[in-house]
């Protein structure tokens, strides 16, 4: 298996929510093809926090791609170039639902979507939270806190009231380092 050779790449679209590169690329057979599209996304922190009485801490909000109010963990962009993962863990964790802890730890980090979009998740699971800050959402953000105990999560999942893939995947990523 070769990994496709990238000949040209043009930006097809710009602006502060979205960048699209229009590439040109070679296949390992010889094809070019000339409009291959990426979306180049920044990467995302995603947190499972859970307290020491074993709630989990999620976030409600509504989610304009799917045109949906949706429940998942708490969240957002950074800039690796600018910020630690960690700290923006923290940071996330923090501005989204006003709570913070000193212990945690990085379970993994995986792509997105990786045949049209450029970013990583970062999982991270956050144990010993505690409700001690004040929230600060960005411009977009209309955010419902809401502690969850753990042991209902499945439910959530097969009932389809958890339906954000990342959401899904860090849950059973939070559940293997917590046993």
């Amino acid at each position: 298996m070769e990994k496709w050779k990238t000949l040209k790449t043009d930006i097809a679209f710009d602006n502060e929510w979205c960048t699209v590169h229009k590439d040109t690329i070679e296949l390992p057979s010889g094809k070019i093809i000339d409009d291959y599209y990426v979306n180049v996304r920044p990467d995302v922190v995603l947190v499972f926090p859970i307290t020491v009485d074993g709630k989990v801490i999620m976030v409600k909000q509504y989610k304009h791609g799917a045109k949906e109010i949706l429940l998942e963990f708490p969240g957002g962009m950074f800039d690796p170039a600018q910020e630690l993962s960690h700290v923006a863990a923290q940071r996330e964790l923090r501005e989204e639902t006003g709570y913070s802890t000193t212990t945690i730890e990085e379970l993994s980090v995986v792509y997105d979507n990786p045949t049209k979009d450029t970013n990583k998740i970062y999982f991270f699971l956050a144990r010993n939270v505690e409700k001690n800050l004040d929230t600060e959402f960005d411009t977009t953000e209309d955010i419902e806190t809401v502690e969850v105990p753990i042991s209902e999560i499945p439910n959530l999942i097969k009932e389809r009231k958890i339906r954000v893939a990342g959401s899904i995947a860090i849950y059973f990523m939070a559940l293997m380092a917590l046993n």
